[in-house]
């Protein structure tokens, strides 16, 4: 209930205070579970997507929130799934928490980047999404965001007004005809590498084939950035690219 009634509140503000363009809503399914995963570029990101979506959205949220009183009340509030990334034990109670969701017919969202970008590329995906896909049979829905990160940086607390953000949604990927192979490393590679590809197309953000490290540059990641912790992919250690133009 509190959901929805914070997005009858918050839909006709935000669309007053940014000039929103949304592509492809047509691809979301009326019914049924579906994952919408994209790429990730500010803390904002986690209120746009529930924002265009028309039916509820559950993320995964960093547990230092549910902690915090300040924030923990608006977290509760819309239902956000709290998750430790300690690895191992996590990722187990991620993705039950995910397949929860999903098992209800309701809506998952995701960044299979794992947390916010912090030099302007598209990184590699981690196969969390995949996993989650393949246990439910839940198809994944690609998003495109453009231009969040020149609403609200990394390293500003209040977002900038007036801005324009594109949210663009993509064709679902059905991971039916890989239903029987659910530990096949490669196939979670391939499904994960067509989430990301088509990430890349509907945003338009130049890809680095490398993983952008959790907290890199400093800070805290956002709310719902978490992706499931993938413990069969460590995070790569070379360093990534400077800042491209976008």
């Amino acid at each position: 209930m509190a959901y929805w009634v914070l997005k009858v509140i918050l839909t006709p503000i935000m669309r007053l205070v940014f000039r929103v363009r949304v592509t492809g809503r047509e691809h979301l399914p009326a019914s049924g579970p579906v994952i919408v995963a994209a790429n990730h570029r500010s803390f904002i990101d986690s209120l746009f997507i529930p924002l265009v979506v028309p039916r509820r959205v559950t993320f995964v949220a960093k547990a230092d929130y549910f902690d915090d009183p300040r924030t923990a009340w608006f977290f509760r509030a819309v239902g956000q799934i709290p998750i430790r990334r300690e690895g191992g034990s996590a990722s187990e109670r991620a993705l039950d928490s995910a397949a929860e969701v999903l098992e209800r017919g309701e809506v998952f969202g995701i960044y299979p980047e794992g947390t916010r970008t912090r030099d302007g590329y598209l990184h590699k995906g981690r196969t969390g999404v995949a996993r989650i896909s393949l246990r439910t049979g839940a198809p994944i829905v690609p998003c495109g965001l453009v231009g969040t990160d020149e609403i609200q940086p990394t390293d500003r607390k209040l977002p900038r007004l007036f801005r324009r953000v594109e949210i663009n949604f993509g064709r679902p990927i059905d991971p039916g005809h890989y239903a029987d192979r659910i530990d096949d490393r490669l196939v979670l590679r391939q499904i994960t590498d067509e989430v990301m590809f088509e990430i890349r197309e509907l945003s338009g953000y130049d890809y680095v084939d490398v993983y952008m490290a959790s907290g890199s540059g400093g800070g805290a990641s956002a709310p719902g950035a978490h992706d499931v912790p993938d413990p069969a992919v460590p995070i790569a250690a070379s360093p990534v690219p400077q800042a491209a133009a976008s």
